[in-house]
């Protein structure tokens, strides 16, 4: 069940406050008055968590290592360092990614 916002229409509601949350189904009609106070009260359009794809290159500049599955025990870097190997083999530990050149004290 999503949980909708509401403000009171004049003073606050001692109880719930000026803006509250509310919690009920998604075909329930909005509040018109407080459940506390009885007060007229209206739904807010709240802010929607939208997040974005990070690139392969924005998670190299931002210093993390992105391995990519390509096969049984073998792995893509595909965020990997010049020097470093492009492929992480898990039986051959001198293709690991140098994660001190990424880690700094």
């Amino acid at each position: 069940m999503p949980v909708y916002e509401y403000e009171h229409e004049g003073k606050a509601c001692p109880e719930m406050g000026k803006v509250f949350e509310f919690l009920q189904k998604i075909n329930d009609p909005p509040l018109t008055q407080c459940p506390h106070c009885k007060k007229p009260v209206h739904r807010l359009i709240s802010l929607s968590n939208v997040t974005t794809p990070v690139t392969d290159s924005k998670y190299k500049e931002l210093g993390f290592t992105k391995l990519v599955r390509r096969d049984t025990g073998v792995y893509e870097n595909v965020t990997a360092l010049e020097g470093e190997s492009r492929y992480f083999e898990a039986d051959k530990p001198e293709t690991m990614p140098d994660i001190k050149r990424r880690i700094s004290d």
